[in-house]
């Protein structure tokens, strides 16, 4: 019996929400082939769809375990999830994005601690627990920042080493506009506002001014956040939409693709973005032409030592209520993608990934040894705590207030994104009551 899991606010959820259908999902066989159970990977990232679908029939070939992986629609994982989990045919593999979504999931999360996977960590840091239980697994370490076109800053009469300041990034990108008719190119790629793209600026650039309040006040979560950084958040988003290869009032329809698409067509120098995103630009740009730069907000004491937001929210979870031949399944799954040779290769060379695996292979992506230049040279990375942002509604209240305010950059509006901020932060933990 499937447990009590999903609140009344989830079936809400999904009542107004678009499920992403999933062809191709297995049917039903389940202990068939002589009990050897399948596996069914609900997988959260849309830019690494069709490697995890080839490793899945790589590993099919060779042990003859079905594995399915259906992939939910950018934005729509968590209500994707929630309408599977309830089904027969439930992922027995699925993902959250750390200590909040473990706390909606737990009841669901198989005890991983004996578990051979487990034991390939590099790390205990790698693992979510709950008490003794080891309930999720994390399997990629990222980063992000700007992607920076080296060769159009060069056009530009620039060089990433001039670039280590918020105040520097902004003068470098408004004399890039103020040129932009001449140099053939604009600033930034499109900030776009649409659910394929919002996300870089609700969750990942909200990211810094949490950071940096976080390192202020000495903790490393709160149920009540002040907004100390918002005049720092505000002005790297107006750099962003007023600096553009679009007017802000476009911004609502853009898409992550319009996004990625400008950059690749050379009309843009910048791009925020994370190391995911190497494997979609390295058959058009050679290393050599790539940089990912700080996300400069003007806080922090030294911003010549920022580094890189670096980090992970993906934890991976397997279905604690599926049949015991699927969690074995699973299970031998998850260990041959983190120690055989065609797993390790996959998530290092076609998906780019760093993974926390005693096993793992190096990583050809550039971003990813750019981080590490970046620590070996005493930068400090930024941390990863938009894990800690109460909801998914937290961050859709706070994009529908950026897409409002980028058509209307006025004060009364911006006043609308810091409430949605500040204030929706503290309703929504009261809502989750944790």
């Amino acid at each position: 019996m499937k447990k009590k899991l999903l609140s009344l606010a989830l079936v809400s959820v999904l009542a107004l929400s678009s499920i992403v259908g999933c062809s191709g999902k297995k049917d039903g066989k389940d202990d068939a082939e002589g009990g050897k159970g399948s596996v069914y990977y609900l997988n959260f990232k849309p830019e690494q769809d069709e490697q995890w679908k080839a490793l899945a029939k790589a590993y099919t070939e060779e042990t003859g375990v079905e594995v399915t992986v259906v992939t939910a629609a950018s934005g729509t994982y968590e209500t994707t999830l929630a309408s599977e989990m309830v089904k027969d045919e439930a992922p027995t593999l699925f993902q959250v994005n750390g200590p909040n979504g473990l706390a909606t999931w737990k009841d669901y999360c198989y005890d991983m601690s004996g578990s051979d996977v487990y034991k390939e960590l590099t790390s205990d840091s790698f693992a979510l627990k709950d008490g003794s239980a080891v309930l999720g697994i994390g399997y990629v370490i990222e980063s992000y920042g700007i992607i920076t076109n080296t060769e159009l800053l060069a056009q530009a009469g620039y060089k990433v080493e001039d670039i280590n300041s918020f105040a520097k990034l902004k003068e470098v990108a408004e004399d890039i506009t103020a040129r932009s008719a001449e140099l053939g190119f604009s600033a930034f790629s499109s900030a776009g506002m649409d659910s394929s793209s919002d996300w870089r600026f609700k969750t990942h650039l909200a990211n810094l001014p949490i950071y940096f309040e976080y390192q202020k006040d000495g903790i490393n979560t709160t149920k009540t956040i002040k907004g100390s950084f918002l005049d720092n958040y505000r002005q790297i988003f107006d750099l962003y939409i007023n600096n553009s290869t679009c007017a802000p009032t476009e911004l609502s329809a853009k898409t992550g693709d319009d996004s990625r698409n400008e950059f690749l067509d050379g009309k843009a120098v910048f791009f925020q973005n994370g190391s995911w995103e190497y494997g979609n630009l390295k058959d058009t740009y050679s290393d050599d032409k790539l940089a990912m730069i700080p996300i400069y907000v003007g806080a922090g004491d030294d911003e010549a030592n920022q580094g890189l937001c670096t980090g992970t929210e993906n934890f991976w979870c397997v279905n604690g209520e599926a049949s015991e031949a699927d969690i074995k399944a699973t299970l031998d799954f998850m260990y041959w993608v983190v120690t055989s040779d065609k797993g390790t290769s996959a998530l290092a060379n076609d998906m780019g990934f760093v993974v926390p695996f005693k096993k793992a292979a190096e990583s050809a992506n550039v971003f990813v040894k750019q981080d590490t230049a970046y620590t070996a040279a005493g930068k400090t990375p930024v941390s990863w705590n938009f894990t800690t942002m109460p909801s998914e509604t937290w961050k859709n209240n706070v994009g529908t207030a950026l897409t409002a305010y980028a058509a209307d950059q006025s004060d009364a509006n911006w006043a609308d994104v810091e409430k949605a901020f500040v204030d929706g932060w503290k309703s929504e933990y009261e809502l989750i009551g944790q």
